[in-house]
């Protein structure tokens, strides 16, 4: 049987911030004799003593002031647990993660990071990546509990979406690669010639997607956008890129837009959640994501990392 309780740690605790038993009494509306009582049983019960008497004033013994470093931890731990349980029941989750396409840098979203920690809920965020079909993958297979996805979802349903904006695409090479010197528009057997620069799809299970591909494609495949944009601006190969993300290089001749006879459209992207699932803390991101952002959200990110280089 355990004998040292968390009310037995509870009025150790605050014997020792109150200096007596009486005033611990007081702080735990208890009587003296109780309080005196209840610590004499336990250190006869485990033959320890914690405190020093010195008349109506006590002081803590090492052994008791080992008990309260450990106690006092083991207490917090405790009451976040009932705060957290309790908050469970009203409808706050303990985590929640938002997952979006490698596309978005997360801090986009560090004012609604900012508004949220104002907030009473303690939810634990976790935010991630991932691309193209995988960000809709983490959703359906409850990896993530928010997300925001390029394009339409997989078939099936179960989830509600909720239209961002949308980004232009402009098909873009380096000046010194080969194609910057050609005829446009580009033709389909010219692009064939050359390696295309690819992001990978994240997804692990349903069927991968890509962005201006063509079967047969020479491709160089690279996990991230920023990777993708450096091979372009290198030569190395072509491809389409957001136009908020790369509005620097081509004004700067690192990159060139040229016409091609099968341009990509503008890419819709969706802020999705499954069906049925409610929560204090998805409501509320849900609710602050529910506007149109894009594309201008990913300009002034860029204009603000300008800004701070210079």
């Amino acid at each position: 049987m355990l004998r040292l309780s968390f009310d037995a740690i509870r009025t150790i605790d605050a014997i020792a911030r109150s200096g007596s038993f009486s005033a611990a009494a007081e702080r735990l509306h208890k009587v003296p004799s109780t309080i005196s009582y209840s610590v004499g049983k336990l250190e006869e019960q485990m033959g320890l003593r914690f405190f020093e008497r010195n008349g109506p004033k006590v002081t803590l013994t090492p052994i008791g002031r080992e008990l309260l470093e450990e106690g006092r931890c083991l207490l917090t731990a405790a009451t976040d647990l009932e705060s957290k349980l309790q908050k469970m029941a009203q409808g706050v989750e303990i985590e929640l993660t938002v997952t979006m396409d490698e596309l978005f840098p997360l801090e986009a979203f560090v004012e609604d990071i900012l508004a949220f920690q104002q907030t009473p809920h303690q939810t634990r965020l976790h935010f991630r990546h991932e691309v193209l079909t995988g960000v809709w993958e983490a959703l359906m297979q409850r990896r993530a509990d928010l997300v925001i996805a390029a394009g339409e979802g997989p078939s099936g349903g179960g989830y509600k979406t909720y239209a961002v904006g949308t980004l232009a695409f402009a098909f873009c090479v380096s000046p010194d690669h080969p194609l910057a010197h050609e005829r446009q528009p580009l033709q389909k057997n010219q692009l064939l010639e050359h390696t295309a620069i690819v992001i990978a799809d994240s997804a692990r299970y349903l069927p991968l997607r890509t962005i201006g591909l063509y079967s047969g494609q020479k491709q160089m495949t690279v996990c991230n956008l920023a990777d993708k944009i450096s091979l372009q601006k290198a030569g190395v190969g072509h491809g389409f890129l957001p136009r908020p993300c790369i509005a620097e290089e081509l004004e700067n001749d690192e990159l060139i837009e040229m016409r091609v006879s099968e341009p990509k459209s503008d890419e819709t992207f969706y802020l999705a959640w499954r069906t049925g699932e409610e929560g204090v803390a998805l409501d509320w991101w849900r609710q602050r994501l529910m506007r149109a952002w894009l594309p201008h959200t990913l300009r002034t990110v860029r204009r603000q990392r300008e800004d701070r280089i210079k």
